[in-house]
């Protein structure tokens, strides 16, 4: 994973002067009335600004593998349009804009094109709005949804994932800030500012050049051990051929499946232990609902019972009834581990 550390938002000076800014983005293509399927084609033509925290590996849902399957054309991108968090994202953005643009006294439009960096193409923008300041003169807009679930993420200020999100919208279109717009919960409104950091963008630009240079050349990037990475490798290696490999001479494949060992071994006994000292809690509570503790708390309480089917007596009673209704379930790879 690429350091690059974006978990403090950048506080620097509006109007100051950096040598290495860009000035301005090259407008790319028009995104009115543009069908889904021609904005994905051009979307795999580069690197998006959501597709920053991927590359460098921050991101809690997909991993630089998985990118790369979706760039190289191994895999076509997930439909979210039914994604009940992306389908209220979409429809308050404009209600969010709207109160922004209200409460800050600015100026905001949309930016119906995708934009590309003027010296590295394959870095492309597509903004949510782009804003007009009475005294900043002119920035970019995100515009973000949360819920109550995740409104914790927001106490320290923008999570890094959209920090990365940021700071590539600002290297691409080269503007001296950036403000975060967010609705938490339907109800709490907040507003960041972000300003560009040239350590941290030049950072980002590099390890977005390395991950492009791999989607041209067609070298996967390394694994991470996310599940995005699992699934990625189900896609790359679906089914096995049969043959066998023996890497009882190779050094550093022996290195790797003992460390593979040893690392089970540890969470075995890790996750033996944490049973143990719950036991111990739970014969200290007795018949008590919840414990307090100096960092925490813990609640032990009565869960409704609930009903089931017995699928296997159902089988054998009625099968001419369960085959009505059997679905075939895809099979997928099982990796098991053995040791000697």
């Amino acid at each position: 994973m690429t350091n690059i550390a974006v978990l403090e938002t950048e506080t620097r000076t509006p109007g100051k002067k950096d040598s290495n800014r860009h000035r301005g983005a090259i407008r790319l293509v028009s995104t009115k009335n543009m069908s889904r399927e021609s904005w994905l084609d051009i979307r795999n033509q580069g690197i998006g600004s959501s597709d920053a925290a991927c590359v460098l590996g921050l991101s809690p849902y997909k991993s630089a593998l998985e990118l790369w399957l979706e760039k190289t054309g191994r895999k076509a991108a997930d439909d979210l349009s039914g994604n009940e968090a992306v389908f209220w994202g979409t429809t308050l953005e404009p209600v969010i804009a709207a109160i922004y643009a209200e409460r800050t006294g600015t100026t905001v439009r949309r930016v119906n094109a995708v934009l590309r960096h003027p010296e590295h193409p394959f870095m492309m923008v597509n903004l949510d709005r782009e804003v007009r300041h009475p005294t900043d003169g002119r920035g970019i807009l995100e515009v973000k949804t949360a819920g109550l679930h995740s409104a914790h993420l927001w106490d320290d200020g923008v999570p890094e994932v959209y920090q990365c999100q940021v700071l590539h919208q600002l290297a691409v279109t080269g503007k001296p800030w950036a403000d975060v717009a967010v609705l938490i919960g339907g109800q709490d409104f907040r507003v960041f500012r972000i300003y560009p950091d040239e350590e941290k963008i030049h950072a980002l630009i590099e390890a977005e050049r390395d991950f492009w240079m791999r989607v041209e050349f067609d070298i996967a990037p390394e694994v991470d051990g996310s599940e995005s990475g699992n699934r990625a490798l189900g896609l790359m290696y679906p089914e096995d051929d049969g043959t066998e490999l023996d890497f009882s001479e190779d050094v550093r494949m022996n290195a790797l499946f003992s460390e593979l060992l040893v690392s089970r071994e540890v969470a075995e006994e890790a996750t033996q232990h944490a049973k143990l000292l719950r036991q111990r809690i739970q014969k200290l509570m007795g018949n008590a609902r919840t414990a307090l503790f100096a960092n925490g708390r813990v609640n032990w309480r009565m869960v409704k019972g609930s009903t089931s089917t017995d699928f296997k007596r159902l089988a054998e009673e009625h099968p001419e009834l369960v085959k009505r209704y059997e679905t075939i379930k895809e099979g997928h790879r099982r990796f098991v581990v053995m040791a000697n």
